[in-house]
């Protein structure tokens, strides 16, 4: 193995699942310019269920990243002038993370990066499940060699603290609807157990979670158990606190307040990390950001500690100034412009009267309106007002109790929920939802590569990550032959790289092609990228919801921030949504003046 001490210049990672020598030609090594030479770069593994690339023997030419059937090897060149120190690796070809976060007492800071780019491996590193070994994976590091590796550093004091077993971490896990099967009893049974700084009753309060006490957790939505789960964290007497996606299943009034209990344990002194891929949410909550690149499941580098306005600037340049690094082709820009009407086509693809829907314990009313051809319509509102069940009606998969809806088209629906109850892989579970499509091919340029769903083809469904499902969902809802896509959530799980990427795709698609998409989602810088008019879901959550009808953007965010009283401006460089600090010279200017939603760039 390579010497731990020294630059790896030459990263080749293997995916595993993907990897089947008993199913191709074994065209890597095949092709494999120094195999040809006589040398050993890469052979067949002790157990022949793999290949094995040595990275000191590559020379980079990427031959075998082409030839590979299954799209099942990355090789990245890491430039020398990197200098970037290696702090874990897992094993021979698997994924490594240069560099660690620094933790500041008293402060938030957010971790900005990429889905499967290690940000999971810093926060199990930080709170000493996992012991860094600098690239020596196939020998157990020594807790001296760990600390001699920090020593001078900022991290020296925490890592000492580790040794010792004095570190206390809390952990708001990304996965929080795996609650239920981890613990069986009420959600006051389950705050009470981890109530370390008696803050529960306070928790309880401020995170709206009262009047579901009393119910079992496997009875709870995902966006209770997310702030359950932010709570219990919350309620637990730490050094670190580390909160993976808190915004995840909640609307935006309960992210404004989730992100203020996360902020309260910062101003008692206690040291704060988040990630987060709702960035209008991470501006608002962070002080610091450190911006993770690389390349999914391959590497991930941990950038300097920045400001958070000027870090999430750079993520979107995709280019660290004070570094010299590049690590994206190119920039995210957000269109100040908002005037789209002269493209969409008064033609009503979808009408529908007065509608009202009554259940045992909920009654909806949806004010008459229409969907336009071309026109892409966002929907929000807080949860439990029925924005699924609008959709699902006007997809035909629920009936009105009164009221009717005209169609002259066809709607695909993509739920919120999605089920990985498939047995086969992705291109087989892609051809059986293109209804009268014998080749999927014929729509890879189109959408499959697009929404980055090509190199799954070999993936057992079951096996994806949640964002690699969302993404599979959203190809098969826009593969289908359709003239409307109803996008229910299409943001959960999704980065911010994806989440960007997807909104200016479905602007492309739809008006590329003559379609129309209706958008449900609480991402709000998504809804800003994507949506041409907004309806507005307002009422009483779980007791009876109001549907607007509906109505330009401008106006419709105007009201819609007006109702949560906060106000956005647009940052001067890169045109993104951000929140003004509540009572500040911006916020109190822009609420006397009415205009709650930005117009223009704004500076700040």
């Amino acid at each position: 193995m390579k010497d731990s001490t020294k630059l790896t210049h030459r990263v080749a990672v293997l995916d595993e699942e993907l990897c089947q020598p008993r199913k191709c030609g074994l065209e890597c090594i095949v092709y494999c310019p120094v195999n040809k030479t006589g040398g050993e770069c890469i052979v067949l593994g002790d157990d022949s269920k793999k290949a094995v690339i040595s990275e000191d023997l590559c020379t980079g030419c990427g031959i075998c990243v082409k030839k590979c059937p299954f799209d099942a090897i990355v090789i990245v060149n890491l430039a020398r002038e990197l200098g970037v120190e290696k702090i874990h690796q897992y094993g021979i070809n698997s994924f490594r993370l240069y560099r660690l976060p620094t933790l500041k007492k008293g402060h938030v800071v957010g971790l900005l990066g990429r889905n499967a780019i290690g940000k999971s491996t810093i926060v199990n590193i930080l709170a000493g499940s996992i012991t860094p070994n600098f690239g020596n994976y196939d020998s157990q590091p020594k807790w001296d060699d760990v600390l001699k590796n920090f020593q001078g550093t900022e991290l020296q004091s925490h890592f000492e603290k580790i040794a010792g077993g004095e570190i206390r971490a809390s952990i708001k896990p990304q996965l929080v609807y795996l609650i239920p099967s981890a613990f069986k009893g009420t959600a006051k049974e389950l705050l009470k157990k981890y109530d370390e700084r008696n803050a529960a009753d306070d928790l309880v309060d401020e995170l709206g979670l009262r009047d579901l006490l009393d119910r079992n957790v496997g009875n709870l939505s995902g966006g209770e158990l997310q702030r359950l789960a932010v709570a219990i964290a919350s309620a637990k007497d730490a050094d670190y606190y580390f909160f993976d996606e808190p915004s995840s299943f909640n609307d935006v009034h309960q992210r404004l307040v989730v992100a203020r209990v996360i902020r309260g344990l910062a101003d008692l002194g206690k040291s704060v990390m988040v990630v987060e891929h709702d960035m209008t949410l991470l501006d608002y909550l962070s002080d610091y950001i450190h911006i993770v690149y690389g390349e999914p499941a391959a590497y991930g580098i941990v950038s300097g500690l920045q400001a958070t306005k000027l870090g999430i600037n750079n993520f979107l340049e995709g280019f660290i100034p004070t570094e010299n690094v590049r690590f994206r082709e190119k920039a995210f820009r957000f269109d100040t412009t908002n005037s789209v009407e002269d493209i969409i086509l008064d033609t009503a693809v979808a009408s529908y009267s007065e509608l009202t829907k009554s259940f045992p314990s909920f009654h909806l009313k949806i004010l008459a309106g229409r969907i336009r051809q071309g026109e892409i319509a966002g929907v929000i509102g807080a949860n439990s007002l029925g924005k699924t069940t609008f959709m699902r009606m006007l997809a035909g998969l629920d009936k009105p109790d009164s009221g009717i809806i005209e169609l002259s088209a066809k709607i695909s629906f993509k739920p919120q929920y999605l089920s990985q109850d498939y047995d086969g892989n992705v291109y087989t579970l892609l051809s059986a939802a293109c209804e009268g499509v014998s080749d999927i091919s014929s729509m890879e340029e189109q959408i499959i590569i697009p929404t980055g769903v090509k190199k799954l083809y070999e993936r057992n469904v079951r096996n994806l990550s949640g964002g690699e499902l969302q993404k599979v969902a959203i190809a098969a809802t826009l593969m289908r032959p359709a003239n409307i896509y109803a996008l229910d959530e299409p943001s959960a799980f999704l980065d911010v790289e994806d989440r960007i990427a997807f909104a200016k795709f479905l602007q492309r698609f739809v008006r590329a092609y003559g379609k129309s998409a209706i958008v449900i989602d609480h991402d709000m810088q998504l809804i800003d990228l994507v949506a041409d008019s907004l309806v507005i879901f307002d009422g009483k959550p779980g007791l009876e919801g109001l549907a607007s009808q509906p109505m330009q953007k401008e106006v419709g965010m105007n009201k819609f921030l007006r109702e949560l009283s906060i106000t956005y401006r647009r940052d001067e460089n890169t045109g993104r949504p951000r929140i003004n600090k509540e009572g500040s010279r911006l916020d109190r200017s822009q609420k006397t003046s009415g205009d709650y939603y930005y117009t223009k760039k704004s500076s700040g």
